[in-house]
């Protein structure tokens, strides 16, 4: 490991003033992404920012009925809330599915949404990778890819994001709350990750030297059914080869609110959207459900040895809609 210095700011001001008078820099909440980067030589910081215990560690209500989570409570905290169990179990659910109970405890809000990909060509300084090293090529496009995106990738970077909370977060409308040296501001989850385009080294829009300062659930998708569900090699500690994290209201038979969002296909948490517009509005049926999430799945354009991922999304999004939408009537 190379060496590095080390500043524990009092406040989110001081650690976003350090931040920019360290070049170079990197905020270090719960370490369980960044300090395996740094042992690999991924990461290579001139200064951590421990942001630990600076008061970002409590999930509150909100008078409007919202829930915010600050950006170091930890996934285990938030995923047994009770307010998050009972209005928002997609999230309470993906967060459960995600690593081990022993990282659960030690992982934050903020640094799951900042997790970089397991590609193992970006792991490794010894192959190929434009995340890591841009201009070096994409190893995986023509190597080892079964795990490697569908939707939404570039000649660049095949590259999935590996977060579970993330899915839940696009699906559910959340927003994230960030503080950098312009100020406050928020982005909706679902789009706070970037595609790769021409430059996969840039994971997210946050802006540099921003803080993420918590999570917003929202009112409008407080008690609104909801569940994640996960495929992957093994029953735990292992990473989607894809998810799908669904929020669905039926009136009268008729779709009033839906949220869709895959994980496991893309760069980021890819939300639904041609799917939603087409449920929007229509009758929750079978039917209805499997024409919309084959819209989405139109667009996929799988590689050599991942095609699998698109039948299986497929299945899993059909599964989930179904179990939510409430049964018929009786005739």
């Amino acid at each position: 490991m190379n060496g590095f210095g080390y500043l524990r700011p009092g406040s989110v001001q001081e650690a976003v003033e350090a931040y920019a008078a360290h070049p170079g820099a990197r905020y270090l909440a719960g370490g369980t992404n960044l300090v395996d980067l740094l042992k690999l030589g991924v990461e290579r910081p001139t200064t951590l920012i421990d942001i630990g215990r600076l008061p970002l560690d409590t999930v509150e209500e909100l008078p409007d009925g919202s829930l915010r989570a600050g950006a170091t409570v930890r996934n285990s905290d938030l995923a047994a809330d009770p307010r998050v169990r009972e209005r928002w179990p997609a999230l309470s659910q993906a967060l459960l599915a995600g690593a081990s109970a022993q990282l659960r405890n030690a992982a934050t809000t903020g640094g799951n949404l900042l997790q970089r990909t397991r590609c193992p060509y970006f792991q490794d300084l010894d192959k190929p990778c434009n995340k890591r090293d841009p201009g070096s090529g994409c190893g995986a496009r023509d190597g080892v890819h079964r795990d490697h995106a569908v939707l939404g990738h570039s000649e660049q970077c095949i590259a999935t994001h590996p977060s579970d909370m993330a899915v839940a977060l696009a699906a559910l409308d959340a927003q994230v709350e960030l503080y950098g040296p312009e100020g406050s501001r928020r982005l909706p989850a679902a789009d706070f990750h970037r595609l790769p385009g021409e430059h996969p080294e840039r994971d997210t829009w946050i802006r540099p030297g921003e803080l993420i300062t918590g999570v917003l659930l929202p009112a409008a998708t407080a008690g609104v059914p909801s569940a994640y569900r996960k495929a992957r090699d093994r029953a735990s500690y292992a990473f989607a080869l894809a998810s799908v994290a669904v929020m669905l209201r039926v009136a009268d038979g008729v779709v009033d609110q839906v949220g869709v969002a895959f994980g496991g296909l893309a760069h980021r948490p890819w939300r639904a959207r041609h799917t939603e517009l087409a449920l929007l509005g229509a009758p929750a049926t079978p039917n209805a459900f499997e024409g919309a999430v084959a819209l989405e799945l139109a667009h996929a354009e799988p590689l050599r040895d991942n095609a699998y991922k698109v039948p299986l999304a497929r299945n899993l999004a059909l599964d989930v809609l179904n179990r939510l939408a409430p049964a018929p009537a009786p005739a």
